[in-house]
């Protein structure tokens, strides 16, 4: 009997392309959607961070370059990546809302985070964190324009970083299909600390436009954004029994909002 090959190791391309391909809107025309792929792409997610919130923060200096204020810029930040995503973090994490403010059986609980209507619990929680994200933004866009943009920059990438330690090993799917399935435990534990290293000192390189101990601040940002992703993460699991799609989405929302707050405290 013919033996099929198996499939060569995906490149440094086909992680970009997952990961732009499955993070994002953009074009990028995935060539390969398997485990080895997806362990690929997910360890990369960071550096869809540096594209969308690059995207984020120069749309907010722009309209600043015109003439418009402090809110309307940071508007228009927190949009850029709702567009780039097709709102598919928020609804994530209006779906994740709903099944933990459900009360019910994980069985339960995930049936109501697949309906298309937003619950209550959604609503509510998509209401004040995009109020506290607009505000945080619109706070440090008031302090500097270099001092917003490179908030906006820091959040996206503290966002994307959640999803790479979000998927690493031994944290399971809490059902057999979807993206949760796709990408859970598919990063080793030891690229998952490698790459939240590299990005945390990326962001802290930043540290300068955040004023007085800026580095301290910006470091203490990407890491009580991880922390309070991770505390999101552990009790997802312990109610839905591993991850889904619509909880990375939370997650990412979740790091963002924290990043956005920790950076807007203190001058």
């Amino acid at each position: 009997m013919p033996t099929t090959s198996p499939p060569p190791p995906p490149s440094f391309l086909d992680g970009v392309r997952f990961a732009f391909g499955t993070l994002t809107v953009l074009p990028v025309g995935v060539t390969r959607w398997d485990r080895e792929a997806a362990r690929r792409g997910m360890t990369y997610a960071p550096m869809v961070g540096l594209v969308v919130g690059g995207c984020s923060a120069g749309l907010g200096l722009l309209l600043l370059l015109l003439g418009a204020g402090a809110p309307l810029a940071a508007v228009a930040s927190v949009a850029v990546p709702a567009v780039l995503t097709r709102g598919l973090h928020l609804d994530g994490l209006a779906d994740t809302a709903d099944g933990l403010g459900s009360g019910k059986p994980a069985e339960d609980a995930l049936r109501i985070m697949k309906q298309s209507d937003i619950g209550p619990f959604g609503v509510i929680t998509l209401v004040f964190v995009l109020l506290a994200q607009v505000a945080a933004l619109a706070q440090l866009y008031g302090d500097s324009w270099a001092r917003g943009a490179a908030a906006a920059l820091v959040s996206a990438i503290a966002a994307r970083l959640a999803l790479t330690l979000a998927a690493r090993a031994g944290v399971p799917a809490a059902r057999p299909e979807g993206l949760g399935a796709a990408v859970a435990g598919v990063v080793p534990v030891g690229a998952a600390l490698a790459t939240a290293l590299s990005f945390t000192v990326i962001s802290v390189a930043l540290g300068p436009l955040f004023g007085a101990q800026g580095y301290l601040r910006a470091a203490a940002a990407v890491v009580l954004a991880a922390a309070g992703a991770e505390l999101l993460l552990r009790h997802c699991v312990r109610r839905f029994g591993g991850i889904t799609g619509d909880v990375f989405g939370g997650l990412a929302e979740t790091a963002a909002t924290v990043t956005l707050l920790v950076l807007s405290l203190g001058r």
